[in-house]
């Protein structure tokens, strides 16, 4: 039997697709199809590939735990079990051997030790690997603008498999190297900044749409001037896939919209989704700490004064990658949250709380003006 969160994890997923027939009836097939290797493939970006692929007319293989919404797409995929991790269970057992495969995207990987037997093993294997990386690589003490050659975080020292806040970035750069240095020009990488939509399981933008949509006076970042970057998860799944099709090599930065654009424009933007009236009232430093909130989506170095950050992304636009409009991302994720069971917004992580909040509001009003 199910687990509840992965009965819940489930339903989130099946609830932030298409229907087949209509993702067929809309997607033209390739020209070739190609075998395709996810590493993962039941998570947030996982589902959105794999139905395109599908659509596309590609063979899908999917190598997972298999805890994750089992049996998601029925026998339109084949599955291999195993674990990233080759000393737990079956490890990479059941992509040992000489079969080969087109393409891998892998999505699943966060440590590098992990990656790197991954990348060992199926190397002389697979044409195209595609490896989907983060902004979060990259030394913020390196600037304020960067691009797919600015400076990579180092490894954690000491070394670690712990992810964590600060550990997220160091190693997932490592793993970008990894794969860059072993695949060489058959390695794709794709960085994607937050990435939003339907299906997001991380809750940071459900809950600015989910607020906001709610009205009143609403507890917002402390500089309504710092820039915020997205990517639509429907815009960077089916992008990835193709990508994979022109067997394209190179580094991504997946950070849209394509002009930037700051806090107070999104959340103004955001008030068409309430019925009710909305005020906005920026936070200060010293109310989030007094509090305990943590705003979703707003940086550390936001609340100590520091500016923007931006990541270049003219070499995703110029590979193909187009952003939507942020009101469609916003209507349809908004819509997809309130579909999903109360018992799974129940367990939303992350926000802050009413009272949390009118505390904060409270504090705010007392401050000299």
């Amino acid at each position: 039997m199910l687990k509840r969160r992965q009965w819940l994890q489930g339903l989130m997923v099946l609830a932030a697709l298409p229907s087949l027939g209509r993702a067929e009836a809309l997607v033209a097939k390739a020209s070739k199809p190609l075998r395709i290797l996810f590493l993962g493939g039941t998570g947030f970006l996982g589902p959105q590939q794999v139905e395109y692929a599908l659509a596309r007319g590609h063979r899908v293989t999917l190598f997972n735990r298999g805890k994750n919404a089992p049996g998601l797409y029925g026998d339109r995929v084949e599955v291999l079990l195993g674990d990233r991790d080759g000393k737990v269970g079956a490890g990479l057992s059941a992509l040992q051997g000489r079969r080969r495969w087109d393409v891998v995207i892998d999505n699943s990987g966060y440590i590098p030790r992990h990656v790197r037997d991954s990348v060992e093993l199926l190397g002389d294997r697979v044409g195209r690997y595609l490896f989907v990386s983060t902004v979060a690589v990259y030394e913020r003490s390196a600037g304020a603008v960067f691009d797919e050659s600015s400076k990579l975080r180092p490894a954690p020292v000491p070394e670690t498999e712990i992810v964590t806040d600060e550990t997220y970035g160091p190693l997932k750069a490592e793993c970008d190297r990894i794969v860059q240095a072993t695949l060489g020009p058959r390695a794709t990488i794709v960085r994607p900044t937050y990435i939003f939509g339907p299906g997001d399981d991380t809750d940071r933008f459900t809950y600015w749409l989910d607020r906001v949509a709610r009205g009143g006076e609403v507890l917002v970042p402390p500089d309504p001037q710092v820039e915020l970057q997205w990517v639509d998860v429907r815009d960077l799944c089916p992008w990835i896939v193709d990508l994979t099709e022109r067997d394209q090599a190179g580094i991504f930065n997946a950070a849209g919209p394509a002009k930037p654009v700051t806090w107070g424009l999104v959340l103004r933007q955001l008030t068409q989704l309430s019925p009710r009236p909305v005020r906005f009232t920026p936070a200060t430093a010293e109310v989030l700490l007094e509090t305990g909130i943590s705003l979703p989506l707003v940086r550390v170095s936001n609340l100590r004064g520091g500016g923007s950050v931006h990541f270049a992304s003219s070499a995703a636009q110029a590979a193909g990658l187009e952003y939507r409009p942020l009101a469609e991302t916003a209507a349809a994720t908004l819509a997809w949250w309130r579909a999903q069971p109360a018992e799974r917004r129940a367990q939303a992580e992350g926000w802050p709380t009413a009272a949390q909040e009118a505390q904060a509001l409270r504090l705010l009003q007392r401050q000299p003006a």
